[in-house]
């Protein structure tokens, strides 16, 4: 299965945004941004938006967001399995 993928879903790629009004960058496979991409264009929204909206959501629920690309990959598998919240 991996060798079929080839390597470009596990290519690290990271992103430069705004979180709180702080800028920051993400590091991710291109995999998991292949989903957010995917999860901000159902929502309406962009990916930087999305990714502002899940932080607050985590740390609302988590209070401090300790490793947000962790959570964020979390987010995705559960996504994907299609038991992401609405």
């Amino acid at each position: 299965m991996v060798a079929k993928a080839g390597p470009g879903p596990f290519r690290r790629v990271s992103r430069s945004l705004r979180i709180g009004g702080h800028a920051t960058s993400l590091q991710l496979e291109a995999a998991f941004w292949d989903v957010l991409d995917a999860m901000a264009e159902r929502e309406g929204l962009t990916t930087p938006k999305l990714l502002a909206a899940l932080h607050a959501e985590t740390a609302e629920h988590q209070g401090d967001v300790a490793n947000f690309a962790s959570a964020l990959r979390t987010i995705c598998l559960l996504y994907h399995r299609g038991a992401a919240p609405e």
